[in-house]
């Protein structure tokens, strides 16, 4: 069995098959979040990829941090839990966030996301594409 943090690596370090090619996901870049401390983002597949239907990110909180409250307003926009672990908080209520969880926020969902002492690492897609 894997690790807590063996699925979030193989994805940081996988291989996305596009456009017929082979894109290194560990050469592509973290980026800090602007609004919130402590949360990254890779971004796997872009707008560019999906001609705009869908984006897929690779979402890394710090242990203790937290996505705060916010609504994304035009977007669908799905959680897989791949390591570590936290809760969210969706609409008031809370719900428990392990390896193995998935959740869907339809667009205008008010959510926040929060990791445990583990850290929290996300696959996050939106739909269509957040960027």
């Amino acid at each position: 069995m894997k690790t807590d943090t063996q699925f979030f690596e193989a994805f940081e370090h996988g291989t996305l098959l596009v456009e017929g090619k082979s894109v290194h996901l560990g050469k592509l870049d973290w980026w800090n979040h602007p609004k919130f401390e402590g949360v990254a983002l890779k971004h796997l597949v872009t707008s560019a990829q999906s001609e705009g239907a869908f984006s897929f990110h690779l979402v890394r909180i710090a242990p203790h941090k937290a996505i705060q409250t916010h609504v994304h307003e035009n977007e669908l926009e799905t959680h897989e839990v791949i390591g570590g672990s936290g809760y969210c908080i969706k609409e008031g209520s809370t719900f428990s966030y392990a390896t193995g969880t998935m959740s869907i926020f339809p667009k205008k969902t008010e959510h926040s996301i929060h990791a445990d002492e583990k850290g929290l690492y996300l696959l996050a897609k939106f739909f269509p594409a957040l960027c």
